[in-house]
């Protein structure tokens, strides 16, 4: 009788492919996440291999805070046509002009919190059961804490003392009318196994993550992207370098790190010698000590 091994990415593969698999057995209106960021491109492209030769049976869903990428956007759409998928979106614009949220105010001024009452609003409206994420517990201790079910309350919240066990693979994906989960099937993948498994497939990623030259400002100990978003202080001075961006956010939150990495194999060879978490750049998670348990609390992604 002959053995059959899986080497590593095919073994995290076929664990997210599981996952994928019971959020659509358990739940009535399951969506994915999806920012254009490259955690989302392969949550997506994991779907695509779940279920195929059928289609994506997911929606894609995105919060859409109006101060994004341009290229993220583009990428999202395009994906959206190729994939024939249905798209939701959540306008935090929106929410400010209803009175739901208040934009914040000064130098450091951010969307990213107010991401969360549009998230949770979306999900009600459309009577989403199961939000499915491209978050990884090597990314923050916060996300570190999650299951791979992460159960919402009726107000969106999450208890990260009160999670429900996952024992032999087992997941509970009961709940009550009004709560809803949370899936993240890429939990247990690094940095460095998402960069491996994207180029290993051959996958699509926006050029964001490729160095290239780009306007930036100094801020925060990071490159911030110039955009008609970011407000000037007196000492500040725009300048170009060659960048790229490991993680994608907002677009006045989001620090480029000075790199010549511009191949998918380049990317590797960096992220290998990297002793900092990929979102060290990201000014919204320097906040507090706590900023991203605080946000994920009240029900952020």
């Amino acid at each position: 009788m002959s053995s059959y091994y899986l080497n590593y990415l095919e073994e995290l593969e076929s664990e997210a492919i599981y996952i994928l698999r019971e959020v659509w057995a358990q739940f009535q209106n399951p969506v994915i996440l999806f920012s254009g960021g490259k955690d989302s491109i392969l949550v997506t492209h994991l779907a695509k291999k779940a279920f195929h030769p059928a289609k994506i049976p997911f929606a894609l869903m995105h919060v859409d805070t109006g101060h994004n990428f341009p290229e993220a956007i583009k990428f999202r759409d395009d994906l959206v046509e190729k994939l024939g998928v249905r798209l939701i979106v959540g306008s935090v614009q929106e929410s400010i002009d209803k009175g739901r949220v208040a934009e914040e105010k000064g130098k450091n001024a951010t969307r990213n919190a107010l991401q969360i009452t549009t998230l949770l609003d979306t999900i009600e409206e459309h009577k989403i059961d199961c939000a499915i994420g491209g978050g990884r517990r090597d990314e923050e201790k916060a996300r570190a804490k999650e299951r791979f079910f992460s159960h919402r309350d009726d107000f969106g919240q999450w208890d990260p003392k009160n999670q429900r066990p996952e024992l032999w693979n087992l997941l509970n994906g009961k709940h009550f009318e009004g709560e809803h989960f949370r899936a993240f099937p890429i939990s247990n993948w690094t940095e460095m196994d998402v960069w491996n498994y994207l180029t290993k497939e051959g996958i699509e990623i926006p050029s964001l993550y490729l160095a290239h030259e780009r306007e930036v400002v100094r801020r925060n100990d990071s490159w911030i992207p110039n955009s008609e978003f970011l407000k000037l202080e007196p000492n500040e001075e725009i300048v170009k370098k060659k960048i790229r961006f490991r993680t994608l956010g907002d677009i006045t939150i989001t620090g480029g790190i000075e790199s010549d990495a511009d191949t998918m194999e380049k990317i590797v060879e960096e992220v290998s010698t990297m002793r900092e978490t990929e979102r060290g750049n990201r000014s919204d998670d320097k906040r507090s000590e706590t900023a991203m348990e605080d946000r994920k609390k009240e029900g952020y992604f």
